[in-house]
């Protein structure tokens, strides 16, 4: 079970930041060996879900208001260690963000860009696929939504 909390960036500590850094960075530029900007100046503007397992962050997104990312509120970065994805911890950090969205902004409708390979895991969270896969650093991306 995760412990799951909720933060805007001025409430991180250091180290929570660090962490969050090391696990994006750990999935996201080394196991898919993708070279980009990870530190894009949109965190200082998101609310943070974070999600422990015994005192280690496994599972994390990154949310915003409407208007800030996509005209709708959106959730991105969602990222799972690989060595905890066995337990499906990806929905529960998904759920999590999902009520933060609605809690946090009043907000139902949800757009987000998913990586085509994760297109049925957002499908069962309720996300609908909109138009056609584009590249997006080099990784096919799909727009969903979630309304």
């Amino acid at each position: 079970m995760l412990h799951i909390q909720t933060k805007q960036f001025s409430e991180l500590t250091i180290q929570e930041l660090y962490d969050i850094l090391q696990l994006r960075s750990e999935v996201f530029v080394v196991e898919q060996d993708c070279v980009y900007q990870d530190v894009d100046g949109k965190d200082q503007k998101a609310l943070h879900v974070l999600g422990y397992k015994n005192e280690n962050l496994v599972a994390y997104t990154r949310i915003f208001k409407p208007g800030l990312y996509f005209k709708e509120a959106s959730i991105g970065r969602v990222v799972v260690a690989k060595n905890e994805r066995q337990h499906k911890y990806g929905y529960d950090i998904m759920h999590a963000s999902i009520k933060a969205v609605k809690d946090y902004f009043n907000e139902t409708v949800i757009k987000i860009s998913a990586q085509c390979y994760l297109r049925n895991f957002y499908i069962n969270l309720g996300f609908v696929a909109v138009g056609a896969a584009y590249l997006e650093d080099g990784i096919p991306h799909i727009a969903m939504v979630k309304t």
